[in-house]
């Protein structure tokens, strides 16, 4: 329990200030309040038929991030099981909580040695924090597909070919790390990179090259003279 509240209290200073989530966080002032108690009295007027209403159910692998006049109510995503909302006053977002893997797409990719290869992977993330996967950013999932592309281009592209072929396991290695960084403020936990196929595109032209290549000594016309007499 300590360790984890270390890590969610160097995650809190490290976020930028630019974060959706403001610190007062249920802060509705007098007519949000206003407004809040009379949909509750209403409630509790039109009881028992507001009950179907207001209770809602999330599985075990889901959260909960609970808006109430477009504010988030609470630092805490609710769930799993049975929680209460204000009718009118109140909506929610369900958060899937379970591992998603997706395939990055075949990318071109120039080496450090200047060697066109060909390489596509495998990325598995999950959501680690429901809150700040709604309230960060717009789309948690896309946008986490496309930085996994512009990644494998990036640290890849600092590597020659010899590298890529031998240091696969510690290239996919350094590009988790680097994930899992960038998407911390998105409430994303990167868990696992994969490096599935590289193919290097040079291989059958530089081939055939090689074998319809004519190579041309320079030798004076005084030894090759000499050699035509013989």
């Amino acid at each position: 329990m300590e360790m984890e509240d270390n890590v969610e209290s160097q995650k809190r200073r490290g976020a930028s200030k630019e974060d959706l989530i403001s610190e007062q966080t249920g802060a509705l002032g007098c007519i949000g309040w206003f407004i809040v108690i009379l949909s509750g009295f209403f409630t509790m007027c039109l009881f028992p038929i507001t009950i179907w209403f207001c209770l809602k159910i999330v599985q075990e692998y889901e959260r909960a991030v609970i808006f109430r006049l477009g504010r988030i109510t609470d630092r805490k995503a609710k769930g799993p099981g049975i929680f209460f909302v204000l009718p009118c006053t109140d909506s929610f977002v369900k958060v899937d909580l379970r591992t998603v893997s997706f395939d990055i797409p075949p990318q071109e990719i120039l080496t450090k040695d200047s060697v066109t290869v060909m390489v596509d992977g495998v990325v598995y993330f999950r959501v680690s924090d429901p809150i700040a996967s709604v309230a960060n950013v717009c789309n948690a999932d896309s946008s986490t597909r496309l930085l996994a592309q512009t990644t494998l281009r990036n640290v890849l592209g600092t590597r020659n070919l010899a590298e890529l072929l031998s240091d696969r396991d510690s290239i996919a290695h350094n590009m988790q790390f680097s994930l899992d960084e960038a998407t911390d403020n998105w409430g994303i936990k990167v868990e696992r990179v994969e490096i599935k196929d590289l193919r290097y595109l040079q291989t059958l032209s530089t081939i055939a090259a090689e074998k319809n290549s004519t190579i041309i000594f320079p030798l004076p016309m005084d030894m090759i003279s000499h050699f035509m007499r013989k």
